[in-house]
């Protein structure tokens, strides 16, 4: 399980790892502060480590800062990209071989043919994020359904705009945002409750709100959590 320190009130999430020496990484677009450190060795060890580098740490964050906000994504090599929450940097390697998608460690390995395109790029993340998305639904549809005590006739993905999930009470059918994909899992888990939920109460009314309370207590803090990014 991750953990971290604070020092001069700066996160540093520790990740410890098969290795012998401590690195320290730190990631756009927020500046997220992460040291992987060998398995054994002492807190004491760490936070001197890492006290040593603080003003190495705060110099890259301010430099973070300066740089405009990410626009478009390229889908190229050095970009942060998401999944389940956490950040990934992206590595783009050109192969003969067939278009595949890897994560190792905190880098998202993107292995496609030479020459392709920004779009072909962006499709294959695209269905790869799909892949991730529909593997993860069943365990928590069974998990949401045994809370709220509905369950759709049938659930479907696809990337829309303006929701994260909708429901046809009538039909029993769900949609489910793509993008979920690259939020945290409780996001996943608040959008299947909050779509059940439309199977017992068709408005957001206090009715909904009476019943989302009661099967998910915090879901207003993941619903700020879900619309305000990660």
């Amino acid at each position: 399980m991750e953990k971290s320190i604070v020092i001069e009130n700066i996160v540093i999430h520790i990740e410890r790892k098969n290795i012998k020496n401590m690195y320290i990484r730190i990631y756009p677009p927020e500046g997220k502060v992460k040291m992987t450190v060998p398995k054994y060795i002492k807190e004491d060890a760490i936070i001197m480590f890492a006290s040593s580098r603080i003003c190495w740490i705060k110099t890259q964050r301010k430099r973070m800062e300066d740089k405009p906000t990410q626009g478009e994504l390229k889908f190229i090599t050095g970009e942060s990209h998401y999944l389940w929450g956490k950040i990934y940097i992206m590595e783009v390697l050109y192969t003969d071989n067939s278009n595949k998608v890897i994560i190792d460690g905190d880098r998202l390995i993107l292995r496609i043919k030479k020459g392709s395109s920004k779009e072909q790029r962006e499709h294959i993340i695209t269905e790869w994020y799909r892949e991730q998305l529909k593997a993860a639904i069943p365990s928590a549809l069974e998990k949401c359904t045994n809370i709220v005590g509905k369950s759709p006739e049938e659930w479907h993905v696809k990337n829309m705009v303006t929701r994260w999930g909708t429901c046809n009470p009538s039909k029993k059918r769900i949609w489910l945002n793509l993008q979920l994909a690259k939020k945290p899992p409780e996001c996943l888990d608040y959008v299947i409750i909050h779509e059940l939920v439309h199977l017992y109460v068709r408005k957001h009314d206090n009715k909904f709100k009476a019943y989302m309370d009661q099967f998910y207590p915090n879901w207003r803090m993941v619903k700020k959590r879900l619309n305000e990014g990660l």
